[in-house]
């Protein structure tokens, strides 16, 4: 329960009830198991919402209203670690300096750019998914956020820590092989969950492709972002994890809306 409680408390703000013990380094790292668990609440969330709005509002509100329920459960740190990346990065000082510029409280023209750029893709692609017709779409919209949080883990994993110090660090250098193999695990018995669920309606030999795919791609996502900050900031921060999670919850939606339509 401990490590639910600090999974939600660190990726929402979805009110948790207070931890009655210390908090060790070790707990935080092992939270991380349960971040595709935060995802399928936030996923179910989305459902949720678009049933009570199907008959009430246009499909085109109705992505924007799914929008709007992610970043508030979120607290919007996803998309502010997304815009401290792109500032550091077009800046294109020295490791210091891009360190430092994560750190400010102000977003640059870039970081808001990229902001907006994120939600505009992601809008029009939960518009296609809202409508889509060859799978049922609550498919999609519970798997994104779950890809989303998972997708930390292993870029945790396979990076470093650019910092000494901050919540970033103590993630990354307490998620070992252990929490990303449980990751894993858990991420696919959601997703076998689904399936299952899913494969009273639809053949199997539709379904494969819409889940492994997209799960190759965002892995890959997340192990090639962890090497590229490893080379450009010497590591990972928490920032880099926010861009991370929402980029990757772009790259599933769109790699399974193109896998859908090729059946």
């Amino acid at each position: 329960m401990k490590k639910l409680i600090l999974a939600f408390s660190f990726l929402t703000i979805i009110p948790m009830p207070h931890v009655p013990y210390d908090v060790e380094d070790k707990d935080v790292g092992n939270s991380a198991v349960l971040f595709p668990v935060v995802g399928l609440f936030q996923g179910l969330l989305l459902v949720l919402l678009h049933m009570i709005l199907l008959k009430v509002v246009p499909v085109e509100i109705a992505a924007g209203l799914l929008i709007v329920l992610l970043v508030i459960s979120n607290g919007g740190f996803h998309l502010d670690g997304l815009s401290d990346t792109f500032d550091a990065l077009a800046s294109r000082k020295d490791r210091e300096r891009m360190l430092d510029i994560m750190k400010g409280s102000t977003a640059g023209p870039v970081g808001v750019v990229s902001i907006v750029l994120v939600i505009l893709l992601k809008y029009l692609l939960l518009k296609n998914v809202l409508t889509m017709q060859a799978l049922p779409f609550y498919i999609p919209l519970i798997l994104f956020p779950v890809f989303g949080r998972w997708v930390m883990v292993p870029a945790m994993y396979h990076g470093r820590s650019a910092r000494h110090d901050g919540l970033g660090r103590t993630f990354i250098e307490n998620t070992g092989i252990r929490e990303y193999v449980n990751a894993f695990v858990m991420l696919g018995v959601i997703t076998a969950g689904i399936w299952i669920y899913t494969a009273k309606f639809t053949p199997v030999h539709v379904l494969l492709p819409v889940i492994f795919v997209p799960l190759a791609i965002v892995y890959a996502f997340g192990f090639l972002g962890a090497l590229f900050c490893n080379y450009r900031f010497g590591g990972l921060t928490g920032d880099n994890l926010g861009a991370i999670s929402e980029i990757g919850e772009i790259l599933f939606l769109l790699s399974f809306l193109v896998v859908s339509a090729c059946k």
